[in-house]
């Protein structure tokens, strides 16, 4: 604690002596004594006589802050021993001592103020030398177009070189390095969706062959006792569904393959996802012919109203092709329809302006009279197909997808390429295709 007040000055007066000393301590370290050093570096920055004109401002600051930071360090040795001694400063000596306050004061604030006008012309000049503007009013041409007062007449122009190192081609772009990401970027996808409507089967042969009841000719009455019985008679179709082979391949350097292993994982995924494509369309679309499936729609049973409704639209179509098939014992799940065409459905609206089915804020999966509505490309626009899907038809698979890679192809191996081969085997039963009614929309 302090004793009294003239411990208090003291103390005051050796504080302000000590900050006087830091900022000594800054001016010798940052400004040099003789100046030399921040002479050339302003030289450098805004000419000789700038330089000089600084250089010697920082002397008389740099004087100013040394003189009275030894006679304020004076009055606070002697403000110390009074005190000390239990005596007060007369106020002759207070007086002078709050004068060389205010002057160290004022030469500290003047340094400081010095130091912050250094720093932004500093800062501005160092700028100012990267544009095009500042080389031209610096260059020696408009220097000497200046000096002599000439003036540009009609016609006339004056050209000062101010290229600038930029990312062009020409310039410094070779120097800049691309940002290159990870992998590469693949095509979308379309979804396969007939496969999941059929019921699965596994074969272990090239050819299924199966049976399927055509005609039940069902006699079966009240007999009388003693008369003859009526007799009853079924019809049986053979049938044969051949396995087909869905196949293609891309060729490869064992380059590419060894200095980017992803690339192998992605070429693989893009062949096993064409081989799903085809499959897609040859399950629902195929034509049977050669080497093509007999998809399931080729196959359905045409169309036919098992009532009259006038003006039938969209929604009342398909409930009369899941009534046929309730009329023929074989109930619909399901109705494949194209993308646009199910979103035309979703989106008619009443008199007043209300959606019919549609909901703009729900998420439940498509439904139609209560039945899944399954969208796909692979669907021709404008047409429908409508069943009981897993009763109807049934895929036998005889090799799944899978990828092969061989060099053992024509000249591969001595041009260090692979044939990478993707394949997949199946066939396709067609139990009954009147439990799949097929027909157009309204457009």
């Amino acid at each position: 604690m302090l004793k009294n007040k003239y411990h208090m000055r003291a103390i005051v007066l050796l504080g302000l002596a000590a900050v006087a000393g830091i900022a000594q301590a800054f001016g010798v370290v940052d400004l040099t004594t003789s100046g030399a050093g921040l002479g050339l570096a302003v030289m450098a920055m805004g000419g000789e006589m700038d330089a000089k004109g600084i250089v010697e401002e920082l002397g008389r600051i740099k004087k100013d802050v040394y003189d009275t930071t030894d006679k304020v360090r004076e009055k606070a040795d002697e403000a110390l021993s009074l005190a000390k001694a239990g005596k007060d400063m007369s106020e002759k000596e207070k007086a002078r001592t709050d004068e060389l306050m205010t002057k160290q004061g004022e030469a500290l604030a003047r340094l400081d103020e010095f130091e912050q006008k250094l720093a932004r012309r500093a800062t501005s000049e160092l700028i100012l030398p990267n544009t095009p503007g500042y080389k031209f009013i610096e260059s020696e041409a408009f220097k000497s177009f200046q000096e002599k007062g000439q003036r540009l007449r009609a016609g006339e122009s004056l050209r000062v070189d101010v290229k600038q190192i930029s990312s062009l081609t020409a310039s410094g772009g070779t120097l800049v390095a691309p940002d290159r990401l990870a992998g590469v970027l693949p095509l979308p996808q379309r979804p396969a969706t007939v496969r999941d409507l059929l019921a699965p089967g596994r074969t272990s042969s090239n050819l299924v062959q199966y049976f399927r009841e055509l005609v039940f000719t069902n006699s079966a009455a009240p007999v009388a006792e003693g008369t003859l019985k009526p007799e009853s008679d079924l019809t049986f179709e053979a049938r044969d569904a051949k396995v087909i082979k869905l196949a293609h391949w891309i060729k490869a350097t064992t380059e590419i393959l060894d200095d980017a292993p992803a690339m192998q994982s992605m070429i693989d995924e893009r062949l096993r996802y064409g081989l799903s494509y085809v499959e897609d369309v040859q399950l629902l679309m195929g034509s049977g012919t050669g080497q093509n499936l007999a998809g399931i729609y080729t196959t359905a049973t045409a169309y036919v109203a098992p009532i009259t409704i006038a003006g039938a639209t969209d929604i009342d179509i398909l409930r009369l092709a899941f009534l046929q098939g309730e009329l023929a014992l074989l109930p619909a799940d399901a109705a494949v329809l194209h993308p646009s065409n199910w979103a035309r459905i979703e989106l008619q609206k009443d008199t007043q302006g209300r959606y019919l089915i549609g909901n703009p804020q729900g998420n439940l999966a498509p439904t139609l009279w209560g039945r899944r509505i399954v969208t796909t490309l692979a669907m021709t626009q404008g047409q429908f197909l409508a069943g009981n899907f897993r009763q109807s038809a049934q895929i036998f698979d005889r090799e799944d997808a899978n990828v092969v890679v061989s060099t053992e192809n024509g000249t591969d191996f001595v041009e260090n390429k692979v044939t990478i081969m993707a394949e997949e085997r199946l066939a396709l039963v067609d139990w009954r295709p009147q439990a799949r009614v097929k027909g157009a929309l309204t457009a």
